[in-house]
């Protein structure tokens, strides 16, 4: 599979891929994204790539009114 769009979005602390994938889950289930190896601790934000145009509109949708990661 091929993911061709990115979005990132402000994380900070620890576990952020953990987090994510948390909260992708609750707000986002039908969403294709694929996640960085690992993230630092020290960054303030991490880059998802999405599968599709729509998924990425979707997934930002999504943050702007669940944004507690």
């Amino acid at each position: 599979m091929t993911f061709k769009y990115s979005v990132t979005l402000p994380i900070s602390g620890g576990n952020k891929l953990s987090r994510f994938k948390d909260w992708a889950e609750r707000h986002v289930p039908a969403v294709r994204y694929s996640l960085p190896p690992q993230t630092p601790i020290k960054t303030e934000t991490m880059t998802i790539r999405l599968a599709s145009l729509e998924e990425r509109q979707h997934l930002l949708q999504a943050f702007a009114l669940f944004s507690q990661m």
